[in-house]
């Protein structure tokens, strides 16, 4: 999974990339800090406690010594990416910080349709924002007084839409032709061959034909149309293939109702927006690191290490922090990230194993790899998912909890543990 970070630059898109990857990069008070895309990898929670807690609870039922692993908590699980402390499984997410877009991005200004493009392959955008209205649109500091969050908003909206409608215009003719002959599935098929490069799915554009059928019920037959119809369509189009997760960052150094207008307006047509301080979870991050406290992130309270001796700045510094936290409640990243995941793309976790007796893989390990896939996968489904050859080649499933042979077309359940028989 691939979650885009965009938006205007200097708006804390790369220290948010920063503390969630906790990986190196340029941070800087300046526009285009960041000029090719940083790539990284985050981790989230399962929603459920990990499948090796009732893999525990199984062997001490039997009469077995389970692995000992106190400093885990009593995990026994081995995952091959993330970690699992407390039967809390950790699963990767694939972080992507494009480089801030301009006004005129579509038009090739800045960085333009490089970024655009880099967009094609996530999943899900998070567009952050400066809550604080610290920066004017093109991301240059000028105090207070700058660009409103709102405007940063319907700036990057309008980029996309206008990058569709040049996808769209480049064979606007064809389309003519495709509908003359075809009726209006031939709109359909011409939108699909034309969007399917930057992640459009049938399903996206039947609903952004049908919502511009509800807000135009007025507009002409589509051999007729003219700019103002297309870039209606678009505007669609663009809601369905790439909707935005507002991340209102700098919310710590902003009184609600800077941001508060914005706020109401996403969640009112149905988005998610939470306020953020990057700053915060990266401080947190590094501080953790460092050994000067134990936090978890998305938590709303941090330990001190007693072990540590920290000068009078330092303690201040966290206690203004650990004051931030609860004021906030929490940075919001974590719980951003989690509630995308999945509330708003519906994933699941699935445990695919080799040995379905003992929850192992070829090599012992267990529960080794915890996948996330989409929302009514079915059993073949996560056979892709593992490899396309085990996708090829498959025979049959089973489920590991019950013994029972499932088919191709079995749809799994969030923490099922999946078996899969495949021609060799």
């Amino acid at each position: 999974m691939r979650i885009g970070l965009v938006g205007k630059p200097n708006v804390g898109k790369s220290t948010t990339f920063a503390a969630l990857t906790e990986t190196s990069v340029d941070i800087a008070n300046y526009p285009f800090t960041t000029i090719e895309a940083n790539v990284g990898v985050t981790y989230i929670s399962t929603n459920s406690s990990c499948a090796c807690k009732e893999l525990r609870t199984k062997i001490e039922k039997s009469g077995r010594e389970p692995p000992s692993n106190i400093s885990r908590g009593g995990s026994i699980c081995e995952p091959r990416t993330g970690a699992c402390n407390n039967f809390s499984r950790l699963v990767p997410i694939t972080l992507v910080d494009v480089a801030g877009l301009v006004p005129g991005a579509h038009k090739g200004r800045g960085r333009g349709n490089q970024f655009l493009s880099d967009l094609a392959s996530c999943d899900a955008l998070i567009q952050v924002v400066d809550a604080s209205g610290g920066t004017d649109i093109e991301g240059n500091p000028i105090g207070s007084g700058g660009s409103s969050p709102e405007e940063e908003y319907h700036f990057l909206i309008e980029e996309l839409a206008a990058w569709i409608d040049g996808i769209i215009s480049n064979g606007w003719g064809k389309a003519i032709r495709k509908i003359q002959s075809e009726g209006e599935s031939g709109l359909t098929n011409f939108l699909y061959e034309q969007l399917t490069g930057i992640g459009a799915t049938q399903s996206d554009i039947a609903l952004a034909i049908d919502s511009f059928r509800r807000e135009n019920p007025d507009a002409p037959a589509i051999h007729v149309w003219g700019e103002r119809e297309r870039r209606s369509l678009s505007a669609m189009l663009r809601s369905q293939i790439f909707p935005l997760y507002i991340a209102a960052n700098k919310s710590d150094l902003a009184a609600e109702e800077t941001y508060l207008s914005l706020k109401n307006e996403v969640i009112d047509s149905g988005g998610l927006f939470v306020p953020c301080s990057a700053d915060s979870e990266l401080a947190l991050r590094r501080a953790s690191k460092a050994g000067a406290i134990f936090y978890k992130p998305g938590t709303l309270e941090f330990e001190l290490n007693s072990e540590i001796n920290l000068n009078e700045a330092q303690k201040n510094g966290l206690s203004e922090l650990a004051e931030r936290l609860q004021r906030l409640g929490g940075t919001g990243l974590n719980q951003l990230l989690t509630e995308i995941v999945y509330q708003r793309l519906e994933r699941i976790v699935a445990y695919p194993v080799q040995d379905e007796t003992h929850w192992v893989d070829g090599e012992g390990r267990v529960l080794p790899d915890a996948l996330l896939v989409p929302c009514g996968t079915t059993a073949k489904g996560l056979a892709y998912a593992v490899h396309s050859d085990l996708g090829d080649g498959f025979i049959r499933a089973s489920d590991a909890r019950s013994g029972r042979i499932v088919g191709a077309e079995h749809e799994l359940e969030d923490g099922a543990i999946i078996k899969i028989h495949a021609k060799s």
